[in-house]
């Protein structure tokens, strides 16, 4: 397993699968698993038991875990995937887009 690219905290969008295209920020990731959640992205309906937190129970949507490999971070300069890379500047590891070569 190496070093994931991606945080809690960016805007990605979904490279590949059922939501390809979709956007959102990323909420968590599970980086042993090499698997994020992302806001409004691969939602899935459980069914929950009534219980003291939800007294009625029912039908909840919530988000599912999508590979990383799926996921693409958003240039923040024209909206659109772009790849990742690492320089230094002023002794500091900044993470920068290939594309547009700017800092995130």
């Amino acid at each position: 397993m190496g070093k994931l690219k991606i945080k809690t905290g960016d805007t990605v969008v979904v490279t590949a699968g059922d939501h390809k295209g979709s956007e959102g920020k990323v909420m968590s990731v599970v980086a042993d698993k090499n698997k994020a959640i992302v806001e409004g992205v691969n939602l899935v309906k459980k069914h929950e038991k009534p219980s003291s937190a939800n007294p009625q129970g029912g039908i909840t949507e919530k988000e599912a875990l999508i590979h990383i490999s799926n996921l693409s971070i958003v240039d923040p300069k024209d909206g659109s995937a772009t790849r990742i890379g690492y320089r230094m500047e002023d002794g500091k590891k900044v993470r920068f887009s290939k594309k547009s070569n700017q800092v995130l």
